[in-house]
């Protein structure tokens, strides 16, 4: 009995560690469907794969309320705010010629 709690414990804690590590929980993906250029689906396994956490983004470069970001072209363009504070060709790939990578028609 007291292994089975002992096991049950530990199983906790890792769901717990792997929940926190992930950028979003396994296998969920935010869409986001406003943009001319095709929706845009953020993939947080992904972004998780590449070794970053939730709070490598939230809450400095992006709140956890939706629709607080609003996206736009000169922000592509910048590459100072939102996912172009690492897509800004240094940390990550650039927007520029590289539409197809994010947007999706």
């Amino acid at each position: 009995m007291m292994k089975t709690i002992l096991n049950t414990m530990i199983l906790i804690a890792t769901l717990g560690y792997v929940s926190a590590v992930t950028a979003v929980p396994p296998g969920m993906e935010l869409e986001f469907t406003k943009s001319p250029m095709g929706k845009v689906t953020f993939s947080g396994k992904l972004h998780a794969e590449k070794g970053l956490m939730c709070s490598n983004c939230h809450t400095e470069i992006f709140q956890q309320k939706k629709g607080t970001a609003q996206i736009k072209m000169a922000d592509h363009n910048e590459g100072t705010k939102y996912c172009f504070t690492c897509h800004n060709g240094t940390k990550s790939f650039a927007p520029k010629d590289n539409c197809g990578r994010c947007h999706k028609m």
